[in-house]
């Protein structure tokens, strides 16, 4: 008999929650996956595209619901949400989202109140933050999928660069998921090695600064590239979404710049952003402090303080 755990819901069903949804299928990673929309044949539809694929995926039952559907699931996705339309100001895609959210949100804690809630709609900082403010859930328990993406978009950028694997790789990028963000630099490493010790293996070829701005900035405006060539940004989204969920279903342990409550952090208190956090089965285990060099600290009071305005201008 099929053994329905883990069970996931998805609630949103275009693009990102696709993608997500495919990804998490190949990975075997859950047993049952509900799909919500407000588009309820839509929902129905990408449920039986995905189950067709049964014989060549482990075993999982996949079907599209309503909330009471959603009763008792691990993990909660939230890819709902619109975009931004031409014209429109962030604090009136921020409003109108959130207004998608005070409908979600209290149906998922009625029926799943244990689950971890993941937020992947954008602008992800701060809908996590208002996600926890709504849900009245413990902060460790909401999480943003945060810079996961960027970082991985850093990595692989500099792996091209250096002709290095990019899972040997690792740098982070931190602060808010979008324009404010930062590259952590101080604390790079190749393999086992510091930037600055691998640049001087390599003569200092790789240790200009104009080339790492040029990496940091692609990676920052990679989304902006990508939606001007193809309208939306979906398969890397869904794989860092995949990666989180596994963190948390598998009882991993990882470390992910995932979007999480602040409090105290040089600082910086009641609100989210990406900094390094353990991830595990209750979502959040621990928030690590990193110590960062003078410049970046101001670069991440910097992020905190302009997400901050907009939640205030937002009127959260």
């Amino acid at each position: 008999m099929l053994n329905l755990s883990p069970k996931v819901c998805i609630v949103g069903c275009g693009n990102v929650g696709m993608r997500y949804a495919y990804s998490m299928i190949i990975s075997g990673v859950a047993r049952e996956m509900v799909l919500l929309d407000h588009n309820k044949d839509k929902a129905e539809g990408e449920a039986m595209d995905l189950s067709h694929g049964a014989p060549f995926v482990s075993p999982i039952k996949i079907y599209a619901g309503d909330y009471p559907d959603t009763v008792n699931s691990d993990l909660v996705v939230i890819t709902a949400g619109r975009g931004q339309k031409y014209g429109e100001t962030r604090i009136d895609l921020i409003k109108s989202n959130a207004e998608i959210f005070k409908t979600i949100v209290p149906e998922i804690v009625k029926y799943s109140p244990s689950a971890i809630t993941l937020v992947a709609t954008n602008p992800v900082d701060i809908l996590s933050y208002i996600t926890y403010k709504i849900s009245g859930k413990p902060s460790k328990e909401v999480i943003g999928s945060g810079t996961v993406l960027d970082t991985a978009r850093l990595r692989y950028l500099i792996g091209e660069e250096l002709n290095v694997d990019s899972r040997n790789i690792h740098a982070s990028i931190f602060g808010e998921h979008g324009d404010s963000e930062f590259a952590v630099w101080s604390k790079a490493v190749v393999g086992d090695m510091f930037f600055r010790d691998y640049f001087k293996e390599c003569n200092n070829k790789y240790s200009n600064d104009t080339k790492l701005r040029r990496i940091f900035e692609d990676v920052r405006d990679s989304a902006y590239k990508i939606i001007d060539k193809k309208g939306e940004t979906s398969y890397g989204i869904g794989l860092a979404l995949t990666k989180i969920s596994k963190a948390i279903l598998k009882n991993q342990n990882s470390v992910l710049p995932v979007s999480s409550l602040l409090e105290d952090y040089y600082g910086i208190s009641d609100i989210y952003l990406s900094v390094p956090a353990i991830v595990h089965r209750q979502g959040i285990r621990q928030i690590m402090k990193v110590d960062f060099d003078k410049q970046e600290l101001e670069a991440l009071k910097s992020s905190a303080s302009k997400i901050k305005e907009v939640i205030k201008a937002s009127g959260f």
